[in-house]
């Protein structure tokens, strides 16, 4: 890499890694914010939230990093145009063509980052989400269960309170279970318990002991009560998912012939090539006088630039998922229109060459 290259590179590479270090910690910040807004700690806690904070940063970046690379083309070459640097290079022989060069070689990287992301980091950050996700909304997971404390469910009509736990949360003492039947409830008090730990797509025990279970009648006298020593309850984590296609292996998605598998496929094969030809939509508009009124008007319609692209993306995903469009053109039409975009603002004549040349 010569001297000019490296240097271009080094100056787009710097405001990349501030800018994603802001986004992703605004982000971090705003998801965390939602969480202790909606009470997630106290059921579940301080540990399980900021690794659901961290899974779904981990999902944001396929969006976030584009963007970082798109703002920072803009800033870094910005600033180069303002200083005259740029005028400075191409009077000492330096072309356009260099410049886009050194811009691919920044892009291209971060493109193939951003396609891991997409194709091997996010499905396992959706899987993980789900389960954890699941894993709250189980009524009979004690593990997001204080101590102290009333858990009840409107939906099942089912009311838990465990007097006292260890360290470890495995071990209990006190335990009130009521729960609403069809025609009547059921109330189980046992004086101590314990939640075995089990594999993976196993289903989680919890062990009780020396307790009863009074069964109580709405419509006649005949209640029961019964005394056991020791009762195995067997319960649902939220571990068994059901087919989710974010969550899915891209080689699953690949084998299927399904609409909403083939966008989901397409989008993540997407999203180096989206990096890449932002990057190349934003070198026009790094193209700015020192001017600062100028430049304002740029960076806004640069950002209105990416709110479209955004949209279309969405758009384009939701109309493949829909079936409105087969799995060709699929999204692809985007990125051509993207291609022919780009190429339009970089070489203004290049279109008119090309046609003239046939």
């Amino acid at each position: 890499m010569k001297i000019i290259e490296k240097y271009i590179t080094r100056e787009l590479l710097i405001p990349f890694t501030v800018v994603i270090v802001i986004l992703t910690g605004l982000f971090s910040g705003l998801s965390s914010a939602n969480f202790l807004a909606g009470a997630v700690t106290e059921s579940l806690g301080i540990a399980v939230m900021l690794k659901l904070v961290l899974l779904k940063t981990l999902i944001a970046l396929e969006v976030l990093i584009p963007l970082s690379l798109y703002i920072a083309v803009i800033v870094g070459l910005g600033r180069m145009y303002r200083d005259q640097e740029i005028t400075i290079l191409r009077s000492a022989g330096v072309g356009e063509h260099r410049i886009i060069y050194s811009v691919l070689l920044v892009a291209i990287p971060v493109g193939i980052i951003s396609g891991a992301f997409s194709i091997f980091v996010r499905p396992w950050a959706y899987e993980e989400n789900y389960i954890l996700n699941a894993q709250a909304e189980a009524e009979l997971n004690i593990d997001r269960f204080q101590a102290g404390r009333f858990y009840g469910s409107e939906k099942s009509g089912r009311v838990i309170y465990i007097n006292s736990k260890d360290e470890s949360g495995k071990q209990m003492k006190n335990i009130f279970h009521y729960i609403a039947r069809i025609n009547g409830s059921e109330i189980l008090v046992a004086q101590e318990g314990r939640k075995l730990k089990t594999d993976r797509g196993q289903r989680p025990q919890i062990h009780l002991f020396n307790g009863h279970i009074y069964r109580l009648t709405h419509t006649s006298t005949k209640d029961t009560v019964a005394h056991f020593e020791k009762l195995v309850l067997f319960t649902d984590d939220g571990t068994e998912l059901d087919y989710k296609r974010k969550s899915a292996a891209t080689t699953v998605l690949m084998d299927s012939n399904r609409p909403r598998d083939i966008a989901e496929l397409q989008w993540r094969l997407s999203r180096p090539i989206a990096t890449v030809l932002l990057a190349l939509i934003a070198v026009p508009f790094s193209r700015t006088s020192p001017r600062r009124k100028e430049g304002e008007k740029v960076f806004f319609v640069a950002a209105l630039v990416f709110s479209i692209y955004y949209i279309l993306s969405g758009l384009a995903q939701t109309w493949v998922e829909q079936g409105i469009i087969g799995s060709t053109p699929g999204v692809w039409w985007l990125y051509i229109l993207m291609l022919t975009i780009s190429l339009s603002l970089l070489f203004p004549g290049f279109w008119k060459r090309l046609f003239h040349s046939r």
